[in-house]
């Protein structure tokens, strides 16, 4: 599936992951290939991005946000994000 993340002022991620995990208003999920329609806001706390089942791509600690999921493209919009890790 196709994951981006976006603030404000620039596109932070772009590319095609397994999975990817969000801090939700009321708690945190994970959206994986072929996910349903959604849209959920998000608090500020951990994203992870998921490169396979085992394995991760990076870490974001985020600000506030919403997240749409539709047609196997997740769209991360969120109001400020910072690295903490990479693989």
């Amino acid at each position: 599936m196709n994951l981006e993340i976006l603030t404000p002022e620039k596109k932070i991620f772009s590319g095609d992951v397994y999975g990817v995990q969000l801090p939700g208003i009321t708690g945190s999920f994970e959206v994986l290939d072929k996910h349903a329609p959604l849209v959920s806001a998000l608090k500020n706390g951990k994203l992870k991005i998921l490169k396979d089942k085992n394995n991760h791509l990076a870490y974001f600690d985020i600000q506030s946000g919403f997240v749409e999921v539709i047609n196997n493209n997740v769209a991360v919009l969120v109001e400020g994000a910072t690295e903490i890790e990479k693989k």
